[in-house]
């Protein structure tokens, strides 16, 4: 996936479960006198404004609370976008330099409703200590499923971001194997593998649930100047039978791709670096077909070459361009 090879593995290959964007949310907290806990979530970079104050001070980007004079320590509490296996955490801080907390601690737990301290809450990450201005990415050995997080920090202070990276979890034993359902939603285990490019926006929100919002709001890759195409790869939640697609260019009005085409296969097993060798050679489910601005283009079964159960499709658009959904309905296997 084209983005920053400094970071670690977890922080690329999975989706971050604590992004606002897709329904996470801050819901309470001990203390945010000094910047509101909803500001944590969000999926942009933290930035600051050297010369902006509110009526409490300092504003900051972040979650931050008052000065602690008393026992104790801040905490909150957060709603996952989906119930899911936890593989690593960024606790943010940057622009917190004198005002980070010295250490944090994460627990989980499962809940149907908002979780008080008897909710069987366990331990995701033991108290970690914690630098100033930094992204602090501590892997997580397969925590979960979970749905609700509560942050510590010792004892106050400010965090800039939480990203909680796994795979939202979809029991698919409980759906009917007879219906068609969607396989590549995020919210039914589908998963980015990698792409050529993702200069704008996020390549997983391609997966997200409802209409994108904006131009923001979806895959889009930056002008090509050099012959080929660009490619996405996406695993499937569980492998199915395709019986539609859909491929949404909701707000790409001037940088939607001319064409795309699907490839699709099974895949037993492998890397995701063997995988996206792999998906060069599969054979073609969706022939290239033209595409419009800002519209759903729905392909039918008609239209989609027979090939069994898959588990893995690749989205080749033509050169380049924006996709706001790619949405793959199908019978389970």
């Amino acid at each position: 996936m084209a983005t920053d090879p400094g970071l670690p593995d977890f922080a690329t290959r999975y989706v971050n479960l604590a992004a606002a964007r897709f329904g996470a949310e801050a819901v309470a907290a001990s203390d945010e006198f000094f910047a509101p806990r909803a500001r944590m979530l969000a999926e942009s970079p933290a930035v600051f404004i050297a010369d902006k104050y509110d009526e409490n001070g300092k504003w900051m980007d972040g979650w931050e609370t008052r000065r602690r004079r008393g026992v104790g320590h801040d905490w909150c509490l957060v709603r996952l976008a989906w119930p899911g296996v936890i593989h690593g955490l960024d606790i943010d801080t940057s622009h917190f330099t004198g005002n980070y907390p010295p250490a944090a601690m994460v627990e989980g737990c499962s809940s149907e409703s908002e979780p008080g301290d008897d909710a069987g809450w366990r331990q995701i990450q033991p108290a970690v200590s914690l630098g100033p201005s930094a992204h602090h990415y501590l892997p997580v050995g397969k925590a979960g499923p979970v749905n609700w997080l509560r942050l510590h920090i010792y004892p106050d202070g400010g965090v800039a971001r939480l990203r909680v990276y796994g795979e939202p979890y979809c029991d698919w034993s409980a759906r009917d194997r007879g219906k068609i359902h969607e396989l590549s939603g995020l919210e039914s285990g589908g998963r980015i593998v990698a792409c050529n490019n993702a200069h704008y926006g996020s390549p997983w929100a391609l997966l997200a649930p409802g209409r994108g919002v904006n131009m923001g709001d979806g895959w889009e890759t930056r002008r090509r100047r050099e012959p080929g195409n660009d490619w996405i790869v996406v695993q499937l939640g569980h492998p199915g039978t395709i019986e539609r697609i859909e491929v949404d260019t909701a707000h790409f009005k001037g940088n939607f791709p001319e064409s795309c085409g699907i490839q699709a296969a099974l895949v037993d097993g492998g890397t995701d670096s063997s995988v996206v060798t792999q998906a060069m050679f599969w054979d073609e489910a969706l022939e290239r077909q033209k595409l419009k601005a800002d519209t759903v283009h729905v392909f039918e079964r008609k239209t989609i070459r027979a090939q069994g159960p898959v588990s893995h499709v690749r989205l080749n658009i033509f050169p380049d361009g924006g996709v706001s959904r790619l949405r793959i309905f199908g019978r389970p296997a």
